[in-house]
C-alpha cells in the first residue's frame, strides 16, 4: 500500500523538465518544414496540384495504417526515449531527401516514412510527459508542451519562410534536416529513471498490464464520438494551408514562402500564449467547453478563406488556428488519459484516435485538391468550412464530458 501513492506523485527533476521541454521545441522545427511549405516547394519544382495531393494523400493513408501498431510499440517498448530518439532521425532524413531528390518516388517514399515516424513520435511524447509528472499534473505538462512546440514551429517557421525568399524553397528542407542534431541533444537530458513505465502506458498500480485487447477500445462510446470529432475536424482543416500555399504560390511566388511562413508565426504565438491556459481551465471548467470552441473557429476560417483575397488579411484570418491548435493540442492527449486511466493502454488509444486523425488528414488534400482543379479554390474552401461545421455539431451534441469527478472538485 505504501508504494501505490509514492509511484501516484512523482517527482520529476528540473533537468528532465526542462529536456523535455526542449525536446518539444526542437522536434517541433524539425517538423515545421513539412506541411504547407511541401506544397509552396512542390509547386516551384513544377508539380500538379493534384500530384502534390496524392502525395500527401498516400503519406496521409501510411500515418492512418501506422498510428495503432506505432502506439502499441511506444507501450511496448522499454525506452520511450531511444523510440522518440529514432523517430526524430527518421523525419530528419526524410527532410534530406526532399531536398536532394525532388523527383516523384523519393518523394513519396520521404513523404511516408516522415508520415510513419511521426504515428511514434507523438504518442512516445505524450507517454514520457505522463511517465514522468502523472494524471495529477498532466493537463498542464500538456499545455507546457503545446506552448514549447509552438515556439519551436513559429521561430522555425520564420526561419523557414526567410530561407526560402532569400535562397530557395529547397533550403527549407536542408535547415530541417539540420535540426536534427540539437533535438537528439537535448533528448539526452531526460534521465530514463524518473519516466516510470507503468505511469507512461496509462497504468497507475504497479500491476501487470492488461492483455492489449482492441476490441474493447472500439466497444468505447464515447471514445468513438471523440475520434469521430477528430476524423472530421482534420478532414476539415488538414487541407486549408496548403491549399492556401499554394493559392499564394500562384499568385506570388517570390513571397509565398514568406506569407506561409507568417501564416504559421502568428498562430504558434497564439498557442504559445493560450496552451498552458487551456491545460489549467480544463481542470476547472472540464473538457466539452473548451472544444466546442476550438471547433468553432475552423468553419469561420474556412469561410473567411473562400472570401478574402488579400495576402495580409489571410495571414490575419489564420490566427484562428492558433485557437484551435492550443485547443487540440491540449485536449486530445488529455481526453484520451482520461479515457485510460489505470487501463495500460494510453498509447494504443493514442494510436486509435491517430487513426480517425490520419484518415481525415489524409483525404483532406484530395479532396481539396480535386474540387480546386474542376471548378476554383474558393469552392473547395466551403467545402471544407461545410464539413467543420458538420464536426462542430457533432461535437456539440454527442460528445460527452470526460472530466474526472475528483478533478472538478478539486478545482
Amino acid at each position: 500500500m505504501a508504494s501505490g501513492p509514492s509511484r501516484d506523485v512523482p517527482h520529476p527533476s528540473r533537468r528532465s523538465l526542462q529536456g523535455l521541454d526542449w525536446f518539444v521545441f526542437f522536434v517541433a522545427d524539425v517538423q515545421a518544414g513539412f506541411g504547407p511549405f511541401v506544397a509552396v516547394y512542390l509547386t516551384t519544382q513544377k508539380w500538379t496540384q493534384f500530384d502534390i495531393g496524392l502525395v500527401m494523400t498516400v503519406a496521409g493513408l501510411i500515418a492512418l495504417a501506422a498510428q495503432i501498431p506505432g502506439g502499441a510499440l511506444v507501450d511496448a517498448a522499454r525506452s520511450e526515449r531511444v523510440v522518440a530518439g529514432a523517430a526524430v532521425a527518421v523525419i530528419g532524413g526524410s527532410a534530406l531527401a526532399y531536398a536532394i531528390w525532388p523527383i516523384f518516388p523519393v518523394v513519396l517514399a520521404a513523404a511516408c516514412l516522415q508520415a510513419a515516424a511521426s504515428c511514434v513520435l507523438g504518442p512516445a511524447i505524450a507517454a514520457i510527459s505522463l511517465g514522468l509528472v502523472g494524471h495529477a499534473a498532466i493537463g498542464e505538462r500538456f499545455g507546457r508542451n503545446a506552448r514549447f512546440a509552438s515556439i519551436g514551429a513559429g521561430l522555425s517557421a520564420g526561419v523557414m519562410g526567410a530561407c526560402g525568399y532569400f535562397f530557395s524553397a529547397r533550403s527549407v528542407f536542408l535547415v530541417t534536416a539540420a535540426l536534427l542534431v540539437p533535438a537528439l541533444l537535448v533528448l539526452r537530458r531526460l534521465s530514463p529513471e524518473e519516466i516510470d513505465p507503468e505511469r507512461a502506458h496509462g497504468s497507475l498500480p504497479p500491476a501487470a498490464k492488461p492483455p492489449i485487447d482492441l476490441r474493447s477500445l472500439l466497444q468505447k462510446r464515447t471514445l468513438l464520438i471523440f475520434g469521430a470529432c477528430l476524423l472530421l475536424f482534420h478532414l476539415a482543416n488538414a487541407a486549408m494551408l496548403p491549399l492556401m500555399g499554394s493559392v499564394l504560390t500562384m499568385r506570388s511566388s517570390q513571397w509565398a514562402t514568406v506569407l506561409i511562413g507568417a501564416c504559421l508565426v502568428g498562430p504558434q504565438l497564439v498557442v504559445a500564449v493560450f496552451s498552458p491556459w487551456v491545460g489549467r481551465q480544463a481542470e476547472r471548467w472540464g473538457r466539452r467547453p473548451l472544444l466546442i470552441a476550438g471547433f468553432a473557429a475552423l468553419p469561420v476560417r474556412g469561410l473567411l478563406f473562400a472570401t478574402v483575397s488579400d495576402p495580409y488579411l489571410l495571414v490575419a484570418v489564420q490566427l484562428l488556428d492558433g485557437l484551435t491548435g492550443a485547443v487540440l493540442a491540449v485536449m486530445v492527449p488529455l481526453t484520451v488519459a482520461d479515457l485510460t486511466k489505470g487501463t495500460g493502454r494510453f498509447n494504443l488509444t493514442q494510436g486509435l484516435v491517430g487513426t480517425m486523425t490520419g484518415l481525415g488528414a489524409s483525404l483532406s488534400p484530395t479532396f481539396a485538391g480535386f474540387v480546386s482543379d474542376t471548378f476554383s479554390s474558393n469552392y473547395a474552401f466551403f467545402g471544407l468550412a461545410a464539413i467543420a461545421v458538420v464536426g462542430l455539431a457533432v461535437v456539440a451534441l454527442l460528445m460527452p464530458e470526460t472530466r474526472p469527478a475528483s478533478a472538478g472538485a478539486q478545482s
